[in-house]
């Protein structure tokens, strides 16, 4: 199931951010073409994470794997994103939540 596989949960999460972010920045009801780009070159940076399953949220992480541009779009689209998640994709932002203070992971 997709909120047990947390590398296939965080990828559906920052989606969901990504949705609402462009949804309230274009009068488009598709992304735009720069919110797809960001959304594929997210999703890369998570699938070839060189932490695995082991990955640590990227806020905690040691390595900075996106450039200074796509980290300050990304910290753009959660700060936007964040407190409507809660109210629209309240599970989801539990589960992101746990994952951020989550000590076990790394």
């Amino acid at each position: 199931m997709l909120l047990n596989n947390r590398l296939m949960r965080e990828k559906y999460t920052i989606e969901k951010m990504i949705k609402i972010f462009c949804s309230s920045h274009n009068t488009d009801h598709s992304l735009c073409p720069d919110c797809k780009l960001l959304l594929e070159q997210v999703h890369k940076r998570i699938e070839n994470c060189k932490y695995g399953m082991c990955k640590p949220n990227c806020s905690r992480c040691d390595i900075y794997c996106y450039s200074a541009d796509m980290r300050k779009r990304v910290k753009a689209v959660m700060k936007y994103s964040g407190p409507k998640m809660l109210l629209q994709h309240p599970i989801l932002t539990a589960l992101h939540l746990r994952d951020i203070y989550n000590k076990s992971v790394r």
